[in-house]
This record gives C-alpha cells, structure tokens and sequence, in this order.
C-alpha cells in the first residue's frame, strides 16, 4: 500500500475578504471583537461563504492506544487505565464528555491500540505500540492500515454530516511519542520537548527525557518520510490521528486542535497533506513544552491558554464555543445600514 493524499486545496480568499469587508459594516467599531472577527473570517473561508453557517454537528473523536514506553516508567499511572478510561467514555462520565455536552458538540471514541479489550475494537490496528525508544512502535504494514483509518473515519464523519471536527487522544504514555515526533520534525533537543504529561515526579521525568532522547536518536534519520517516523516513533492512535486531520483537510472540513498528541499528529499530517494546517484552528495552548513547539511549526496562534494538559479534546471542546460564537456573530449581527445606526464618521 502506497500512502497519498490528493492535493489540499485552500479556504476560500474571496469568501474571507468577504467577511473582513462584513465585519467593517456590522454595528461596532471595526476590530473591536478582536480575534473573534479573525476567527470568523476564517470559518467563513473554510466553508466558501459569507456569511458563514452556524455549526450544525460539531463532532469529537477520540483516539485510544497504549504505548509500550509506558513499561519504563515514563507515566505516573498504568497503561490499564487506557482501556478503563475507554468505558468510561462511552458512559459519559469523562471530562470531554462533560465539556462536549456543554458546547454542544457529539464524542465518538475509536479504539485503535488499547492493550486490552473495549466495547469499541472493531477498528484495533493492534493491541498497544512498541517501546520507541528501543523499537519501532508499528510494522510499516501496520502504520499504513492506522493512517487509512483515519482517513476513513474523516470521510464517515463528514459524509454524516459533521461540519466541525476535533481529535481527541487517550493513551497513558502517549505524550512520549508525541514530544519525539514534535522535536524530530522541527530539529528541537530532547529536554526542551519533554513534559511532565499525567504529573509524572522528578525521577519519572528524568526517565521520560532518557526515552525520548533515545527514541529521537532513532526517529531523525526518518523525517524525510513521515509515513516511516510514524512507524518508528508514533503509535497506531497517533497515525490514525495523522490520516484524520490530513483527510479532514483534503474534505475541506474545519477542525479544532487540542494538545500535545494532537498537535503532534498535525505535524506529521501537515507533511502527509501540505497545506492541510490552513484548514485547523489551535484550540487551546497546552502546559506541555512540545505543544508550543509544534504551534510555533505550524504558524498556529492558540485561542486558549489555560494550562491544561489532559488531552483527550479537553483544550479544543472548551474553545468551540469561541468558534461558534465568531460564527454567529457574522452571521446574525446587525449592520450599520440594517440597523439604522450611524457609521463611523
């Protein structure tokens, strides 16, 4: 199987200067709502109109695998707790759950890698990824089959309706992987990358920078190919992600980033797809390092910063009301003219 994806096209330049030329006539000053008029324009470009619509099906997927750097104490909790969080995902009862119910966005969880079994397997590429900083985490075959997935769960998203999506991450150990690939792709040192993920304790983050020090020291030869980094210094989840928001790009489908995970898939997407990064908002800027890294990378300004770091779309479902609300905001609003209210002078 040979990867490739179709060239991305670019949001619509004329739809955007249309919502610039909209925001001069709605009834404030012009540049008064600040980056909301910015956001909005750029909704209005990815959709190809202006006004733009008002979101319909705001769509969270959340992808789950365990990694097995997470054996050498690179996390402050087991890799069980990736299968049990996966249950508790599908009961509601997880924190993006929460904050999904309030924006008013719909959570589907994919289990890609989890090292046990869940309620959601029908799509597992295998059963946890191999410890990168010794071995590669997947078989080419197997990296193939997990970017695919995620293609595939991009075109089953949009074709039922979705209009907005965000990738979410589970995986105890994940933001291992993730800071190799963020510091591979942009010639960054180890311990400016690393983070303290789950919490881990001073002994556990000096582990964690041993690991990714390693790992990385296996991933450089590879930045050349992102569908070979994948395979060594990824997971199955992470390259599922990658296919996800590449293909999302390709289907000209708006998407919020959360975190470090999926800032770091982005990366690697944005090689996967060039120009893919035109079509993601940076929801939120995560506590770890690596995040900002990939940020900087990818040109991305994020609206929130919040320090929060729990993944799983957390960062990105808390601004979506944000991306609603620039939406709306030219779509609803009233004009100077409309309004009968005097204009600048």
């Amino acid at each position: 199987m040979t990867i490739e994806f179709p060239p991305v096209e670019a949001p619509s330049e004329s739809a955007r200067l249309e919502a610039v030329a909209r925001h001069a006539a709605l009834t404030k000053p012009v540049g008064s709502l600040g980056r909301l008029e910015d956001l909005g324009a750029w909704v209005a470009a990815c959709q190809g109109q202006c006004p733009p619509r008002p979101f319909t099906r705001p769509r969270v997927l959340v992808f789950a695998g365990d990694h097995g750097v997470a054996r050498h104490g690179v996390s402050a909790y087991p890799s069980e707790v990736t299968g049990q969080m996966v249950a508790n995902f599908l009961t509601g009862g997880a924190a993006v759950n929460v904050l999904a119910n309030v924006a008013g966005a719909t959570v589907r969880v994919v289990d890609v890698a989890v090292d046990s079994d869940t309620a959601v397997g029908d799509d597992k590429i295998r059963r946890s990824s191999g410890s990168i900083d010794r071995e590669d985490a997947l078989t080419q075959d197997e990296t193939e089959r997990a970017i695919e997935l995620g293609r595939r769960l991009a075109d089953d998203e949009v074709d039922g309706g979705a209009d907005l999506l965000i990738a979410g991450d589970m995986g105890i150990g994940n933001t291992t992987p993730a800071a190799v690939l963020v510091a591979a792709l942009t010639g960054t040192e180890p311990v400016a990358a690393v983070g303290r993920g789950t919490g881990v304790d001073d002994n556990g983050w000096m582990r964690k920078t041993a690991a990714i020090r390693d790992a990385l020291r296996r991933a450089r030869p590879h930045t050349g190919d992102p569908v070979r980094l994948l395979a060594v210094a990824s997971g199955a989840d992470i390259a599922a992600m990658a296919g996800f928001l590449a293909q999302a790009a390709v289907r000209r489908t708006p998407v919020v980033l959360d975190g470090v995970v999926s800032g770091a898939a982005a990366v690697v997407a944005e090689e996967l797809a060039p120009g893919a990064r035109e079509w993601w908002v940076a929801g939120h800027r995560s506590a770890e390092p690596a995040h900002a890294i990939a940020l900087g990378h990818l040109g991305l300004e994020p609206l929130l910063d919040f320090g929060m770091r729990l993944g799983e779309g957390s960062g990105a479902v808390a601004a979506l009301p944000l991306v609603v609300m620039a939406t709306r905001v030219l779509a609803e609003m009233a004009t100077f003219d409309g309004a009968g209210v005097a204009g600048p002078a």
